[in-house]
């Protein structure tokens, strides 16, 4: 039986763990050839070379997306070695929290290169061919942050309330070309990102447990449960879904809060 997406081609930024990583593993168990975009060359690496090791197609590219000639050259690497993208997860991001007045201009352009504008290059970079081909899919990996504010997170929500933006404006924009584009919103992942903010904290253990008690739950993610709502989105069973959000965060942001 062939996987559900069996024959496609998905570029993953940020593939080198976490939830990218996670993302690449079940794109690649459902058939498709994975190019592995990641600004670590050890992690890229060692990850494109397991999925190798497990019969899969997978291609590992060193780049950056804050740098839009690297966003270029990575689809471009793709298309050279499977003739295709038919599908793009934006998943590289970084946690920038500060209080509003206290962010330095670095800062905040730190975390608007990555989270905003890296998604952006990346799909200036694959929409034409896509477009030419006449399918695809982008899915942008947001945050719970992109419809909640909480204090002390800024300038991150700010661009996470901007990538629904872009991902609802190319969706629409694109959607009669046959390309779709979505997002999906985590919210508290168990990740390595989501443990070295815990460890900020005098008692990271007792962090985590108030993180998971947010949760209806009573947990927190898995970075395989972000995965293969990713491979729905990217798949031929999600066709008329598109310009949408879906929150990955057990309820947390239905519930009310006095």
């Amino acid at each position: 039986m062939a996987g559900r997406l069996q024959d496609k081609v998905a570029l993953v930024t940020g593939a080198g763990r976490g939830i990218g990583a996670a993302i690449a593993w079940c794109f690649a168990r459902e058939g498709a050839a994975v190019v592995i975009a990641e600004k670590d060359p050890e992690t890229g690496a060692a990850m494109a070379e397991r999925l190798q090791e497990q019969g899969a197609r997978a291609l590992f590219v060193e780049m950056d997306v804050t740098a839009r000639r690297d966003a270029e050259t990575a689809v471009a690497q793709a298309l050279g070695a499977f003739g295709r993208l038919d599908t793009l997860v934006n998943n590289a991001g970084i946690n920038v929290f500060h209080e509003p007045l206290e962010t330095s201009e670095a800062e905040w352009r730190r975390c608007f290169a990555v989270d905003l504008d890296g998604v952006w290059h990346m799909c200036r970079a694959a929409l034409p061919g896509m477009l030419e081909q006449g399918s695809g899919s982008i899915v942008n990996i947001a945050s719970s942050h992109s419809s909640t504010i909480i204090p002390g997170t800024f300038p991150y929500p700010v661009a996470k309330h901007g990538l629904l933006g872009l991902t609802r404006s190319l969706g629409i924009e694109y959607a009669a070309r046959g390309v779709r584009v979505n997002a999906i919103a985590p919210g508290y992942i168990d990740t390595s990102i989501a443990r070295d903010y815990w460890a900020t904290f005098p008692d990271p253990a007792a962090e985590r447990a108030r993180a998971e008690a947010l949760h209806p739950p009573k947990r927190i993610g898995r970075p395989e449960e972000v995965a293969m709502t990713a491979v729905f989105l990217a798949s031929d069973e999600a066709p008329f879904i598109n310009a949408a959000c879906i929150a990955i965060d057990g309820g947390r942001s239905v519930v009310y809060h006095d």
